[in-house]
């Protein structure tokens, strides 16, 4: 359930991008959701409609694009993506330290605006 304050969230900001651009109306949000979060797509989704009702969003369609996860290998320095077929270890050496670059975030990618 969680999904729905990244919903009021990125809301909050859209209407605050169409406002500074003085916009007639938003056509489309467009959200980058990480591979490695437990955000689920549809849910956000599910309660967008809720969220833009009685807004400058009411009527805009909310657009979800996955963001494949990125590690960084703490041994090698070889960046990849991290695949279950070899147990999530670096594919150039092997070791299992790693920092996640990306991934992990929810973002608010693009909000499509019309003009008066």
């Amino acid at each position: 359930m969680h999904e729905l304050s990244y919903v009021v969230r990125f809301a909050d900001r859209a209407i605050a991008i169409a406002e500074q651009q003085h916009a007639a109306s938003v056509r489309k949000l467009v959200v980058q959701v990480g591979e490695m979060t437990d955000v689920l797509p549809e849910y956000l989704q599910k309660y967008y409609p809720e969220v833009a009702a009685g807004t400058i969003l009411e009527g805009s369609v909310l657009e979800t694009e996955p963001l494949r996860a990125k590690v960084k290998c703490l041994q090698c320095g070889n960046e990849y993506h991290p695949e279950k077929e070899t147990n999530y270890l670096c594919p150039a050496c092997g070791s299992a330290s790693g920092k996640v670059l990306e991934g992990r975030q929810v973002v608010l990618k693009e909000v499509v605006t019309e003009s008066f």
